[in-house]
């Protein structure tokens, strides 16, 4: 099992694939599970590498709150132990924090894709996603928050898969509250001008825990966003529009990738 360490935490991931890296970083809370429909479209052409935020699934989980430095210090312990010397990153929520962050203090960062993300802490509520994971019942009835009622009522079974992957991965309450303190206080709408990578921000029309206009704003805010609306889709937009979600992060890689 593949084990990135910061100081004495360690943090699982998972790569796959050659080429140039693509980095995932999920929400909070969510195990790597979650960027499956992404990991499998791109792994070949690009090495696809997912990891578990501490507090998440098989990496550690000390107690918290966890900082936003501390996070984007785990990224880049993650990069380094795979010996990744520049990355695109690819995040959800505070996923898509962490990589923002990212993307302003390190060296390592090509390219950004954003799901959900707002430029500041107080634009997230997060709270619906969350539910214990020895609690089906409350997994299942916490995705209403995350995906629409349309492809909920449409896929059930997908549905079924996503909730035995959140009972095997996600985090507990505990690690869950120390993730999301590190958007107290996260405010990047005075530096945003410093992120000067192409940034692709992708947004559901109809996700309720960050609202479409934040992820508008994010874009507006940054040198080089571009910003795409999904039609009826939830936060987890990446999940119930895969499809869509992986022509445009194909594309989006290809035009910001030297050769594949």
């Amino acid at each position: 099992m593949p084990i990135a360490s910061n100081g004495s935490v360690s943090l699982y991931y998972d790569r796959e694939g050659s080429g140039e890296p693509v980095v995932f970083v999920p929400e909070a809370g969510l195990g790597g599970w979650s960027w499956g429909w992404q990991h499998a479209a791109i792994a070949g052409p690009y090495e696809a590498v997912v990891w578990d935020l501490r507090g998440t699934g098989r990496s550690d989980a000390p107690p918290g709150p966890y900082t936003m430095e501390t996070l984007v210090d785990d990224l880049e312990a993650v990069l380094t132990d795979c010996e990744i010397r520049t990355a695109h990153l690819v995040g959800c929520g505070l996923g898509g924090a962490i990589a923002l962050a990212a993307a302003r203090s390190s060296s390592r960062v090509e390219s950004l894709t954003l799901f959900g993300t707002a430029a500041r802490g107080d634009e997230y509520d997060l709270d619906p996603l969350f539910a214990p994971p020895d609690d089906r019942a409350a997994l299942r009835d916490s995705l209403a928050a995350g995906l629409s009622d349309d492809f909920r009522t449409a896929q059930p079974d997908v549905c079924d898969g996503i909730v035995d992957w959140r009972a095997d991965g996600d985090a507990t309450r505990e690690g869950w509250d120390a993730q999301v303190a590190a958007l107290e206080g996260f405010d990047a709408t005075d530096w945003l001008v410093a992120v000067t990578q192409p940034t692709l921000v992708l947004h559901g029309a109809g996700d309720e825990l960050v609202s479409l206009e934040a992820g508008r704003d994010l874009a507006r805010g940054l040198p080089r966003g571009e910003f795409v609306e999904l039609d009826e889709a939830g936060h987890l937009a990446f999940i119930e529009r895969s499809r869509t979600v992986n022509d445009r992060l194909l594309g989006f890689l290809e035009d910001h990738t030297a050769a594949v």
